[in-house]
């Protein structure tokens, strides 16, 4: 029986009896996925998020009076960002073969495949579970992809902890219900990795009434979670998971030896809100606790178990966590967490100052290997004119069967590189156009994030990825106008306030709020340590310069040594920052006449010049230009 935190019982969400009525995530999936239509009904596409799939719609594409251009999106489940060899390879001709010839690297260290017609998902999530992924849980009222930090060090254990206890959390969550392998594999069951025993006992022992005993799904019931549910492992200071915006965080704790010793407990974080609903808010995660190594699955049984029995079922506005630990109280919830443990929690042991770090570059794997982080511009895995990620990365596995992991920032890291194939590895992305070395690439790029939003996530207001290439490059211009071209700033872009991009967490985020417009936060820090606020609710797109100068050219006139702009928000408050901008008057920048000098040049010249530059594709002062610098240097040599 599912409690809920309200009394007397009200009418549950339509969902509820969705998920109630759908014998464990079969139907009406398994009977639609056999009919010759383009697109699942809407019970269907609920049942689908389970297995990892989102139905959308080209919104590009939409034409009045004509059906939709309906289409998938396949998400993978990958604990820690690991995607062996054979699985990126198989997910690249997928790709090609059904999807939109992109891969998409999410926020929560996932793929991905975009543009999947509904006759070709199975086939694609066959192929998935066949290379060793899965699709199972990335999406739905369950445990999401659980998330730990990318870095492969080999001679620092807490890091291997982190990876190993990510993979056995993912697995204690997973759903138990057949119905994954009935509807996509026929029913053959392929185990991808052998369970550990500790996690199988840990499934299995009802400890306190955790789970529903004898039932297909153990730990979730009919019923699965009232909302999605997110966890991450990380090791004390490393941020590079944004530790405060998860459901639960586990920090490893070791001693002086390196031996795990037990893990510190975070919970009720999470960035997802609605505008104009004051009710909703992003939330970072609270210190609960610290519980030992041997104790750890039970623990997170019995928060998993609260959230399950107590969270909101009838608004799903308000079904996430965070809420129930905002309405409750941390001490109310640890409380319920300690009655499912059946003991208290230790006390929260002091940790170390978070840090973000992405590990792009060159690095020492501490067992005589490298491992290297590549920075992907929104997450995308693209081949675009010069720039040729996809095609580098393809070969580059093809030939090194090197594994990867997926980083939260949208990144990559490739690593078990020997020192003799880095020179073969640097070969391959010089000449695909790709970056090597994190001090070349753009320091605003570098520290971005944008959502897929338009055209194909229904919930889009407006762009987020499509545009925030051009936004930093207009932000970069304001910037060098007052003076601050080198400043380092976190920028996140979202195309609604759902934050899948994490935007409230940023120095400056940008939040979809109509189209062509963003509500603007600032105040978040570069660790990613405490939440940014809502500065202006509706700024157009075409007013970005016109807004930043102001804030920017303040922060120049007042900024402490070594303070970012989101601390420099953060410390002077918003009332100071609008007085400011009140009183701010523009730089002006002198600007050249056009055609300030003209030179004639004979009609058959100009002919000549005219179809040069319709050739090249370039103007024709350029070409003038060049002609002009040639004659000049051989000019000035004789």
């Amino acid at each position: 029986m599912v409690h809920t935190p309200t009394s007397p019982p009200q009418k549950l969400s339509k969902l509820e009896g969705i998920k109630e009525n759908s014998n464990f995530l079969r139907e009406p999936l398994a009977t639609e996925i056999l009919e010759e239509t383009t697109h699942f009904t809407e019970n269907a596409v609920q049942i689908l998020k389970f297995h990892g799939s989102y139905q959308q719609d080209n919104r590009d594409n939409r034409v009045k009076g004509q059906e939709k251009d309906y289409q998938m999106m396949l998400r993978t489940r990958n604990p820690g960002g690991f995607i062996p060899p054979q699985l990126y390879l198989t997910l690249d001709r997928l790709s090609d073969e059904y999807g939109n010839q992109t891969l998409r690297v999410t926020t929560r260290q996932g793929f991905q495949l975009h543009g999947i017609l509904k006759k070709n998902l199975k086939s694609a999530i066959a192929a998935i579970v066949n290379s060793m992924g899965s699709t199972l849980g990335a999406c739905g009222d369950l445990n999401r992809n659980v998330m730990a930090p990318p870095a492969p060090f080999k001679n620092r254990p807490e890091y291997q902890y982190a990876w190993k206890y990510a993979d056995n959390i993912a697995d204690l969550l997973t759903p138990q219900t057949e119905a994954y392998y009935e509807i996509w594999l026929d029913g053959e069951k392929f185990l991808s990795a052998e369970e550990s025993p500790e996690v199988v006992a840990a499934r299995q022992r009802n400890s306190n009434k955790t789970l529903f005993p004898n039932k297909e799904e153990p730990i979730y019931g009919v019923h699965y979670m009232p909302r999605k549910f997110k966890c991450s492992v990380t090791v004390p200071g490393d941020n590079s998971i944004d530790v405060y915006t998860h459901d639960v965080s586990l920090v490893v704790i070791t001693d002086e030896h390196g031996q795990l010793q037990g893990f510190n407990i975070l919970a009720g974080g999470g960035m997802g809100r609605t505008h104009g609903k004051e009710e909703t808010f992003a939330r970072l995660s609270d210190p609960l606790g610290y519980v030992a190594k041997e104790d750890v699955y039970d623990a997170m049984k019995a928060i998993v178990a609260t959230q399950r029995d107590y969270g909101d079922r009838v608004q799903r506005r308000h079904a996430r966590m965070k809420y129930l630990l905002h309405d409750w109280g941390v001490e109310k919830f640890r409380a319920k967490v300690e009655e499912y443990f059946g003991k208290p929690l230790e006390p929260f042991k002091p940790l170390p100052e978070w840090k973000y770090q992405d590990y792009l570059g060159w690095n020492e794997q501490g067992d005589g290997k490298l491992f290297l982080g590549i920075s992907v511009e929104n997450g995308r895995v693209k081949d675009e004119g010069s720039f040729r990620l996809k095609t580098a990365l393809k070969s580059i596995i093809d030939q090194f069967e090197l594994p990867m992991r997926l980083t939260a920032n949208h990144n990559i890291i490739l690593y078990e590189i020997e020192p003799s194939q880095k020179a073969a590895i640097e070969g391959i992305l010089h000449d695909c156009g790709i970056i090597t070395n994190p001090q070349e690439v753009e320091s605003l790029t570098r520290y971005s994030m944008a959502c897929p939003a338009l055209p194909t996530c229904g919930l889009a207001i407006t762009e987020s990825e499509r545009a925030l290439p051009g936004i930093i490059g207009r932000i970069k211009q304001v910037l060098t106008k007052v003076g601050l071209e080198d400043e380092e700033i976190v920028i996140r872009m979202t195309g609604c306030p759902n934050g899948c991009a994490r935007p409230y967490m940023a120095e400056l985020g940008f939040v979809g709020s109509a189209p062509n417009s963003y509500q603007i936060w600032l105040g978040g820090s570069p660790n990613q340590t405490n939440l940014a606020q809502p500065y202006t609710d509706k700024l157009p797109d075409k007013d970005i310069e016109k807004f930043l100068e102001p804030l920017f050219a303040y922060f120049k006139q007042e900024k402490a040594s070594k303070e970012s702009f989101g601390q420099f928000c953060h410390r002077v408050g918003f009332e100071a920052l609008r007085a400011f901008s009140e009183g701010y008057q523009p730089i002006k920048v002198r600007r050249i006449r056009k055609n300030q000098h003209r030179v004639s040049v004979p009609d058959e010249m100009f002919t000549r010049l005219k179809e040069a530059s319709e050739g090249e594709k370039r103007p024709m002062n350029h070409i003038v230009q060049e002609a002009l610098e040639a004659y000049f240097s051989q000019k000035q040599s004789n």
